[in-house]
């Protein structure tokens, strides 16, 4: 059996280094299925080394010692904690403040002015990862409203993993993640940190008020307690293949109500997907139908 020393691996008690065997095919082809069948992610043939780098430091952590063993302890897991870290490892939880804004100017001249006198707002960011798109969102909207409308609003925000939620809600970034936000969004909606903080931001109260955080798995099946007029799903569905793409795409366009827009990657496409949603411009999609004055609740 060939094996792969790691330095400084280390067994459960710490006390001693040990080796990890190489991830074997029908290792990898279980751990793919796995996490094809559970979540949507897509690995391919060619992904062996990443799958073995992003697991074992979960491995070296838990004292596994071949990705057999790692594999089996994570569906035997019946409290579904052993998943949900290996959906952490795998995930990629790349994003930016302001990312791909030319949506952000979007919403603020097409979306927002047929939405302002709605009693109560609900927007939905579907793959929030570690929060910069819905604080985002926010900080768009409060801009573009001012500080009493935007009391009425709600920003749904959901993502599978875990590990970026609780990132999210805690919203601490360092100052250079917000190179592309404007300097008076900076003071308006940020603290500034200091001393041990200092080069590190947080969103103040009033904004993180407004935003709900849950774990979502986008390729089972879900409802949402509202119609939507605004989603935003972004750059996840690249990792997803066509058929997980189409029942992911369906899925939300059922969540938005008649007239909403649904805001995808600038490197994803509906192309060849099966849907009802309308091209409006470059990873921006409607449903079909008369948008509607008011807010309306899920049907019954």
């Amino acid at each position: 059996m060939i094996k792969a020393c790691i330095p400084d691996c280390s067994s459960k008690d710490g006390t001693a280094p040990f080796q990890i065997h190489r991830l074997q095919p029908h290792e990898f082809e279980a751990i793919r299925r796995l996490a094809y069948d559970k979540f949507g992610l897509d690995l391919r043939k060619g992904k062996e080394e990443l799958v073995a780098a992003r697991l074992g430091k979960r491995m070296r952590e838990g004292g596994f010692e071949s990705f057999e063993e790692y594999y089996r302890h994570v569906v035997g897991d019946t409290s579904g904690d052993a998943l949900v870290g290996m959906i952490d490892a795998l995930a990629t939880n790349h994003t930016s403040f302001l990312r791909e804004a030319t949506h952000f100017q979007f919403l603020k001249k097409e979306v927002l002015p047929g939405l302002r006198e709605r009693p109560r707002i609900e927007m939905w960011s579907a793959a929030c990862s570690t929060g910069e798109e819905a604080y985002t969102l926010a900080f768009t909207v409060h801009d573009q409203w001012g500080a009493d409308t935007f009391r009425k609003v709600r920003i749904l925000a959901t993502d599978i993993s875990t590990k970026a939620l609780a990132a999210a809600q805690n919203a601490v970034y360092l100052a250079e993640r917000f190179s592309a936000v404007p300097p008076a969004w900076l003071r308006q909606y940020l603290l500034r940190g200091e001393g041990r903080w200092t080069g590190w931001y947080r969103v103040k109260p009033e904004v993180r008020s407004q935003i709900e955080y849950a774990r979502l798995n986008l390729v089972e099946p879900f409802s949402q307690r509202s119609l939507f007029p605004v989603i935003f799903c972004r750059n996840v569905m690249i990792y997803f293949d066509k058929p997980t793409q189409e029942g992911v795409v369906n899925r939300l366009a059922a969540c938005l109500e008649p007239g909403g827009y649904l805001f995808i990657g600038h490197a994803e496409s509906l192309t060849g997907l099966k849907h009802e949603l309308t091209y409006v411009r470059p990873a921006i999609y409607r449903k079909p139908g008369p948008a509607f004055a008011r807010g309306l609740r899920w049907p019954t």
